[in-house]
């Protein structure tokens, strides 16, 4: 395996993790956005009052792109094994 090879496998990994990371981390961004702007808004300073909707919201993220992510985790499995039989 070469060195060019090697990087394109390398790169292919960083850009799966980040398809795989970012649904889940953009909805704990905006659940936590509006519930810092709710707080704002209603001068509530309760600092536990976004831990339970983010976890909330999170896990049903995770529910809803578990199909996505497996998919994408298949075609990177499938891309590498290809790769390793052409070796």
């Amino acid at each position: 395996m070469t060195g060019s090879e090697v990087l394109d496998v390398g790169r292919d990994a960083i850009w799966l993790t980040l398809q795989l990371c970012a649904p889940v981390l953009i909805v704990g961004l905006v659940v936590g956005v509006a519930i810092g702007l709710f707080q704002a808004l209603t001068q509530i300073q309760e600092a536990t009052l976004v831990y339970a909707p983010k976890i909330v919201a999170i896990f049903i993220s995770l529910l809803l792109f578990l199909p996505l992510m497996g998919a994408l985790m298949s075609g990177f499995m499938r891309q590498i094994a290809a790769r390793i039989a052409n070796m």
